[in-house]
């Protein structure tokens, strides 16, 4: 057998979320059946990262082995051909050989996130299913300001879905930015591994520190408090992305 690293792009809008589920379409169950009709193979792909119906993904990360040793570009090719003749929208963005070390989930050092929040008073068309739509002003800095308090190693029990099956709340978040340009706010966090819900739920909080209705120390007192209900609201599926995973040895 030959395993694999594959980069993955997809729009979430139609997908149940990356994992197979009995009911809906899934970006694993598109990815299996890309291979299956290329190689007659059944396989189980494992990726990076678990995301939710409607969240996007430009550079989710997944392994798979397969009985052939393919030339890489040659099975990005192929993969892509079948993910279209199958109206699906996701692309095979590159392909690697790797060792039977390597697991997309496991070896993985950091995660990337990118909440895209719009915060204008006309609706959105074009950008409807990628940003969240907020038609009150949000002051992006008091967002930035809030979102500091939130870095570090901590319970996040507060920022997590209660139907969450990591075994802990405690996560190491090295990174939650907030910046904007014109109409377009965007919150990008980093860590090596989220608990469910845990960006959205961030964003949520974070809108309301934008609307004034937050200052930094209730951010705060809401993360101490290890209480779902302190949290804000959680934002919508549609403005998360997940860009990008490390692994050791990467450039």
């Amino acid at each position: 057998m030959s395993r694999f690293r594959m980069t993955v792009e997809y729009d979430g809008t139609p997908y149940v979320g990356w994992q197979r589920q009995e009911n809906g379409p899934s970006v694993q169950g598109a990815l299996e059946a890309a291979v299956l009709s290329l190689t007659g193979e059944t396989v189980s792909i494992r990726g990076a990262g678990r995301t939710d119906s409607g969240v996007h993904a430009l550079g989710q990360v997944v392994h798979v082995d397969l009985a052939r040793a393919w030339v890489p570009h040659k099975l990005r090719n192929a993969l892509n051909a079948h993910l279209a003749m199958a109206g699906e929208r996701v692309a095979v963005l590159d392909v690697a050989g790797v060792d039977d070390a390597f697991d997309a989930r496991f070896s993985a050092i950091r995660r990337h996130y990118l909440y895209r929040i719009i915060s204008r008073p006309a609706r959105l068309a074009v950008e409807a299913e990628r940003a969240w739509w907020v038609p009150k002003p949000l002051n992006h800095e008091a967002m930035h300001a809030a979102a500091q308090t939130l870095v570090g190693h901590h319970d996040f029990t507060t920022f997590r879905s209660a139907h969450c099956q990591a075994t802990s709340p405690v996560r190491t978040l090295d990174r939650l930015d907030v910046t904007r340009t014109g109409e377009l706010i965007e919150i990008r966090a980093s860590a090596q591994s989220f608990l469910h819900n845990q960006i959205r739920s961030f964003a949520g909080t974070l809108k309301l520190a934008g609307e004034g209705k937050m200052a930094p120390a209730d951010v705060r007192a809401a993360l101490d408090a290890r209480d779902r209900a302190a949290c804000g609201p959680v934002a919508p599926p549609e403005g998360l992305f997940f860009m990008k995973v490390d692994y050791p040895g990467d450039e």
